[in-house]
């Protein structure tokens, strides 16, 4: 059979522009903190499918998850410098590069997670998110990992003298660090991936996290207490290389926000309805829960001090905005 040549003209020209499609294919590596049964993945995939279908392919998301791209801070820095181009990681590890961002860790600042939600996603949250792009990132959205709770292997803890002497793993952040000093700990600061092993081989005694986080990263199987303190929020800030952000088209950037912003709506749906079945997980592991804390002794105590080392720092301009929205 003869091929015309209008015929032939059209198959190359088809076959150009799917050749062309394919080498346009562009792969954003993204980077998060937990394993892939953890909230912040179903966020992930959510973000891959949301962004991948908008751009009709043009972006495909390669998903790296447990810290395999690097460790806490490390992560940050692979996304300043372009080795990731998004990630996402616990507010708390952002001290070294965006450090007003730990106003969001001072104990006790969110009543509620509603009240925490009002403050990140809105003016107060974006402002803060802005803080980033002089450190070479782009703020896309705040994702969660939650209120924290103590677990360790020593004794229950109802009370802040209960926790005199316990080692106790906690992020690198300043807020949490001096909080538990206060609170009588002896604060070790480590990566997330290397809890397990430390609580395991008695490093450390106990750790601090959410409920979710805690059954996910399998806490239970080498803890014996857990008290539900909720004694401070965590944001997980999703970030991007700035550069690359930039170089995008603003209908691509349009693509990436709307990403971002549906993958913690996901995240945050996912960790909600977990929260029971996480608990009731750590209950079955014979982990003993102490619920209906009294926390007001470990308020009184640590509030106002952290709250005036940030403040000291970098002021109180923030922290008034976050108090006018209760």
């Amino acid at each position: 059979m003869k091929i015309s040549r209008k015929l032939m003209q059209a198959l190359v020209a088809v076959a150009a522009v799917s050749s062309t499609w394919v080498h346009s294919q562009t792969v954003i590596k993204f980077a998060h903190y937990g394993p892939t049964s953890d909230p912040v993945h179903v966020g992930a995939l959510k973000f891959k499918e949301v962004l991948e279908k908008e751009s009709g392919g043009a972006y495909k998301v390669e998903i790296f998850p447990q810290e395999q791209l690097g460790k806490g801070a490390d992560m940050i820095i692979g996304t300043q410098v372009g080795s990731i181009d998004v990630s996402v990681t616990g507010n708390p590890f952002f001290g070294g590069v965006s450090p007003e961002q730990a106003a969001l860790d001072i104990p006790f600042l969110f009543r509620t997670v509603d009240h925490a939600y009002r403050v990140i996603d809105g003016p107060i949250g974006r402002e803060l998110m802005d803080k980033f792009e002089a450190r070479g990132l782009k703020g896309l959205a705040y994702w969660e990992i939650g209120f924290r709770n103590i677990t360790n292997s020593v004794r229950p803890i109802r009370t802040p003298a209960d926790l005199k002497g316990i080692k106790l793993r906690t992020t690198p952040n300043p807020m949490h660090i001096e909080a538990f000093k206060i609170w009588g700990a002896n604060p070790t600061p480590m990566a997330i991936s290397e809890v397990y092993l430390a609580l395991n081989t008695k490093t450390v005694d106990g750790q601090e996290n959410p409920t979710v986080h805690i059954s996910k990263m399998k806490f239970q199987e080498v803890q014996k207490y857990m008290s539900v303190t909720r004694h401070a929020f965590t944001a997980a800030p999703m970030v991007m290389n700035l550069a690359k952000f930039k170089a995008l088209t603003p209908q691509q950037q349009a693509m990436f926000m709307k990403a971002a912003k549906e993958g913690a709506i996901a995240e945050r749906q996912n960790n909600a309805s977990l929260e029971a079945e996480s608990l009731a997980a750590i209950r079955k592991a014979g982990v003993e829960v102490i619920e209906n804390v009294n926390t007001e002794p470990f308020r009184a105590a640590a509030y106002e001090p952290v709250r005036k080392m940030y403040a000291e720092k970098f002021g109180a301009d923030i922290l008034t905005k976050i108090d006018a929205l209760k």
